[in-house]
């Protein structure tokens, strides 16, 4: 849940991620994935590597067949002892070697480089759609069915890109290679003719049709015996992912965990979570162990059966060394070939895992992006030539429907100094977040003047891990203030000691006390001096002199700006002019404008 720091909380709606099955879903969804990046503004340099790719591919499954050929001829000197002929082919083989390493390291190269430019597309586009128009918020309150989106965006890609081109080149020459080796193996098979029990029996084609029923009786098996891996992998990702985040969560509230001595809980959670990774990771282990047996025997009486198949002809004299050698070499490249599923399923099987949890990540962007435009939804719009935020007929619900919060007709004045209070729970947080537009559940219309400049600042603030200069004025893009200006600032809002530390990088959300997070923030509205600045408790861990202190800086440093605050204690009338209350009205709390009382000082 996403908690609102007035102690309500929004109930994310329970999505579940639609599953990727069959195959045409299959592989419209790869095609929806991979094709944007061969059409986007790099699609020049995609397809010029992958069709190198593809071309050096090809070229490959040529040498093969050159080496086919030349089993024959190598064999049949070894038999005739022919020496001349020996020594020819061997110098032959090394040209055909030497062309074969340098084909397959340019390929690989050449692979690994459209690899790292495709994923960092897709990162790119991911990461807009993710973070764009605040996405990322919206899909944790609908219950943020793409879990781990960092997990998606890092690894999943990788793992896409990585997996669609090795098993994209490897279906394409299990392709070309059937192609090319079924009219040799079908020439062949009338060369090495079949016998059983030393007749002839005439079957046209018979060596591929042995292969073909060799391969077909594989896949089945291998597929009744691997298809639950695709789930078993899906799950592994998932959880995996579920214990790294929470190690994260861990690290980052070590001091609540130590203060409230919580280790032993967080332990015991930690390798609860970890019993689903073992757990699934054992049936993951029973599932390979049985795949394994049976595509393991499958390889090695593949490198026998061409021999029993044809070595009838062979000791019955119709069929040289050499033509046994080249019809067991065409054999074992046309069961290779038809036995693609066989051997690659274990890859197909992630493949297809990865599959599925991208596609869920764009569904779950999807639902995020239609619910900020999906009516009914809060209207934040931008409005030319008038100076105030106005609020008509705004009903602020949570996700799920339930009302919230309710202003028929309010309007905050530039220049003004508003605070608001209410209940605890009453939603005073959920309206500022619809303020800022990031929460579009509910309906109505909230004006917001045309060019003005409006910053949030919350209980916490948030601060990115790096130097504290760029901490301060962030989002604001590094440089954008001075440092003696940052310093300024810092001395202004009470903490001349952090002064000297701006060019020092941390993670300052852990480093720093809320009270000395509170004051940093502060500092960051000085600096951008918004048009509008909502301030949602975030001077609440400060004592009350060092709260008013702020406050009067902010009335001498920022007297052209609106404030708008929400807070508890009494003392905060001081420093405002008009006070908005919420009360409840039947369902939902309304918005009511009270008489303000200033406050003893």
């Amino acid at each position: 849940m996403v908690p609102d720091s007035a102690g309500s909380a929004t109930l994310p709606l329970k999505r579940q991620e639609q599953p990727v099955t069959g195959l045409p879903s299959t592989l419209a969804t790869i095609w929806r994935l991979a094709a944007p990046y061969f059409r986007s503004e790099d699609r020049v340099t995609a397809r010029v590597l992958l069709a190198s790719v593809i071309v050096i591919e090809l070229a490959l499954v040529a040498v093969d067949v050159l080496i086919n050929q030349w089993n024959n001829r190598f064999y049949n000197a070894l038999q005739d002892r022919d020496w001349d002929s020996f020594v020819y082919e061997l110098l032959f083989f090394c040209g055909l070697a030497v062309a074969y390493i340098v084909l397959a390291v340019y390929q690989l190269y050449l692979n690994q480089w459209l690899q790292i430019r495709w994923r960092q597309w897709m990162t790119k586009t991911y990461l807009n759609d993710w973070l764009g128009s605040s996405n990322h918020y919206r899909m944790q309150l609908l219950g943020d069915a793409a879990d781990n989106p960092d997990q998606r965006i890092a690894e999943d890609i990788r793992l896409f890109v990585e997996k669609t081109l090795e098993i994209g080149v490897g279906l394409l020459s299990a392709v070309v290679t059937l192609g090319s080796f079924v009219v040799i193996l079908w020439l062949l098979s009338a060369a090495a003719p079949l016998y059983l029990f030393g007749t002839q029996i005439s079957i046209p084609g018979y060596l591929v049709w042995a292969a073909l029923l060799y391969a077909i009786v594989g896949t089945i098996l291998t597929h009744l015996i691997g298809w639950p891996l695709i789930r078993l992998n899906y799950d592994q990702q998932r959880y995996e992912a579920d214990f790294r985040f929470n190690l994260v969560r861990v690290r980052e509230n070590s001091e609540q965990i130590a203060l409230l001595e919580g280790e032993p809980a967080e332990n015991s959670r930690l390798m609860s979570r970890f019993g689903r990774v073992a757990s699934n990771w054992m049936q993951i282990m029973s599932r390979t162990k049985k795949l394994t047996f049976l595509t393991a025997g499958y390889r090695q009486v593949s490198v026998v059966f061409p021999f029993v198949v044809v070595s009838p002809a062979y000791f019955a004299g119709a069929v040289q060394l050499g033509g046994l050698m080249q019809t067991a070499s065409a054999f074992n490249s046309v069961q290779n070939a038809l036995s693609f599923f066989v051997t690659a399923y274990r890859q197909l099987a992630e493949w297809q895992s990865v599959i599925q949890r991208l596609n869920g990540f764009e569904q779950a962007v999807a639902a995020a992006r239609a619910a900020a435009v999906t009516p009914p939804v809060i209207e934040v719009m931008p409005t030319a030539g008038r100076g105030t935020i106005e609020l008509h007929d705004l009903a602020v619900s949570l996700p799920n429907g339930v009302p919230l919060v309710t202003a028929s007709s309010v309007s905050v004045a530039p220049g003004d100094r508003v605070l608001v209070t209410g209940p605890s729970g009453s939603g005073k947080s959920t309206l500022f977040r619809a303020l800022a537009g990031v929460w579009p559940f509910g309906r109505g219309r909230i004006h917001v003047p045309q060019g003005a400049t409006v910053m949030m600042l919350p209980q916490r603030p948030y601060f990115p891990v790096a130097t504290l200069a760029e901490a301060i004025i962030y989002p604001a893009k590094p440089g954008s203030f001075s440092p003696d200006r940052v310093a300024e600032v810092l001395q202004a809002v009470g903490l001349p000691a952090l002064a000297e530390r701006l060019a020092e990088e941390a993670p300052w959300n852990r480093m720093l006390s809320l009270g000395e997070q509170q004051r940093l923030g502060i500092a960051r509205a000085l600096l951008h001096a918004p048009d509008f600045l909502f301030l949602d408790e975030a001077t609440a861990s400060l004592d009350e002199p060092g709260e008013a202190a702020l406050y009067r800086l902010l009335t001498e440093r920022l007297p052209a700006s609106t404030v708008v605050s929400i807070g508890h204690r009494s003392t905060l009338r001081t420093f405002h002019h008009r006070h908005l209350v919420l009360v409840r009205d039947g369902e939902a709390h309304r918005v009511r404008e009270t008489a303000l009382e200033a406050a003893a000082r």
